[in-house]
């Protein structure tokens, strides 16, 4: 869900949020998620939680830039395999997210309780 809002792509965030409550994901988080500002504010995310979340968001920025510091605690809080998990799963978004909003495809309804961020730079498509 975090990638989906980074990239803003409507449609990857109607699906990847329609069933967010069956993940134990609860309104404060689902904020969090739109609104990087309150991430560390949200008591219910474990260090790692926001960990992932930054790289995450860093995965989705253009241009990639990823401060040694935060690489470093990164590594420490998780192993090889889990950075290359997250890692891939970002980018696979990203990917996604970016070919999705390139022809157009409009949020297909799969959430009826996860509201939308307002598009910023629309376009016509």
């Amino acid at each position: 869900m975090q990638a989906s809002f980074a990239v803003s792509c409507p449609f990857c965030i109607d699906m990847n949020s329609a069933e967010y409550r069956k993940s134990d994901i609860t309104n404060e988080e689902l904020a969090a998620l739109q609104d990087s500002n309150l991430i560390s504010k949200t008591k219910t995310f474990t260090k790692r939680d926001i960990l992932a979340l930054e790289y995450t968001r860093l995965i989705s920025k253009s241009p990639l830039s990823f401060p040694r510091e935060f690489i470093e605690e990164l590594k420490q809080n998780f192993s090889e395999r889990e950075i290359v998990i997250l890692a891939g799963t970002a980018a696979q978004v990203n990917y996604w997210g970016r070919l999705i909003q390139a022809l157009g495809i409009p949020p297909a309804g799969f959430s009826e309780s996860c509201q939308l961020p307002v598009v910023r730079n629309e376009t016509v498509r």
